[in-house]
């Protein structure tokens, strides 16, 4: 058992969880991508999770327990790692960008979930993946994709504030190229990872509220199993990253956005400044939270996605009922 499967053995909660259905996508350049489903194939609507930098599907298993207790098997839920995260195969380093993740997704959703109504979940760059995804396919805003959430996220100006700033220094271009000459090296470095990643998770994860220790282990340890190749290869999407002309698009749907006060990673005024850009979002501030809202503040962050789940579906049930009228 893994370090990973061992804290998340130890720190979740007794109850039976309902039994996943595990599959492999090949994406468009053959890497495979690891996805869990959970909930009824036949479900009327189908909510996807984008996962965030280093992290992996699992990250959201906190909210996926207490969302699963809301919606049952009349929602199904759809998982999945990301190139390089998790139980997904590692791509060439020329393909980790978030163009490329949004690319990913398009395959998962054309391959798992081909037909029907779907919502995307995104937190931090899962929800930059949403935004890219947007903007290479905006004929599926509003017909398959009926609903959005971002979660401490950013569309723009991520070098400006927090821990963005950081991405400007000269040691984080001093990693990427040695990334680029080396590649098979750093890829199975796992001290360098915990050397630079365990500090971020606890520092700049979590908020200024107390959390508990076994949380920040399984944090800490999803952060761990990402290979140094992975984590240092998305540096530069992130410092060029720039949807603002994309969000206005999102205003045909129901679009829910949720930040930290607390937040180092991406602090609250980017998600102020999405929300400013889409019409009729839901603006939501967790006081205290930090960039790992979905782990700390799960409750709160699936009470939010559960009334944006009941937005979508009084919009569609309406939707049907015109179109049955006419």
């Amino acid at each position: 058992m893994t370090a990973l499967r061992a804290i998340e053995t130890g720190c979740h909660t007794a109850f039976p969880a309902p039994a996943p259905r595990r599959s492999t996508v090949a994406a468009d350049d053959g890497v495979p991508l690891a996805v869990t489903e959970y909930g009824s194939p036949s479900a009327p609507l189908t909510i996807v999770f984008v996962h965030g930098h280093c992290l992996r599907s699992e990250s959201f298993d906190y909210l996926r327990e207490h969302l699963g207790t809301t919606f049952g098997t009349d929602t199904r839920m759809v998982f999945y790692d990301h190139r390089g995260h998790g139980n997904s195969g590692s791509g060439p380093v020329h393909s980790y960008t978030i163009d490329q993740l949004g690319h990913d997704l398009d395959v998962v959703l054309r391959t798992v979930v081909p037909t029907g109504p779907v919502v995307l979940v995104g937190h931090s760059m899962g929800a930059m993946t949403a935004m890219v995804y947007a903007r290479q396919h905006p004929e599926q805003i509003g017909s398959r994709i009926v609903g959005i959430g971002l979660l401490a996220t950013a569309a723009s100006g991520i070098t400006e504030a927090g821990f963005g700033k950081f991405l400007r220094r000269p040691t984080v271009a001093v990693l990427n190229a040695a990334v680029r000459w080396a590649p098979g090296v750093l890829h199975a470095s796992k001290r360098m990872g915990r050397t630079i990643c365990a500090p971020i998770v606890r520092n700049a994860g979590f908020g200024n509220r107390r959390v508990s220790p076994a949380m920040v282990a399984f944090a800490t340890a999803m952060l761990n199993e990402t290979s140094v190749v992975t984590m240092s290869s998305f540096l530069a999407s992130f410092r060029s990253f720039d949807e603002s002309a994309t969000l206005a698009s999102l205003s045909c749907i129901p679009t829910l956005v949720i930040g930290g006060s607390a937040d180092f990673m991406t602090p609250f005024q980017h998600s102020v400044a999405i929300a400013q850009r889409v019409s009729g979002a839901e603006l939501v501030c967790l006081d205290g939270a930090g960039h790992s809202l979905i782990l700390e503040r799960a409750a709160e962050v699936a009470r939010s996605i559960a009334a944006l789940v009941s937005r979508v579906s009084n919009e569609l049930a309406s939707s049907y009922e015109l179109a049955a009228a006419s």
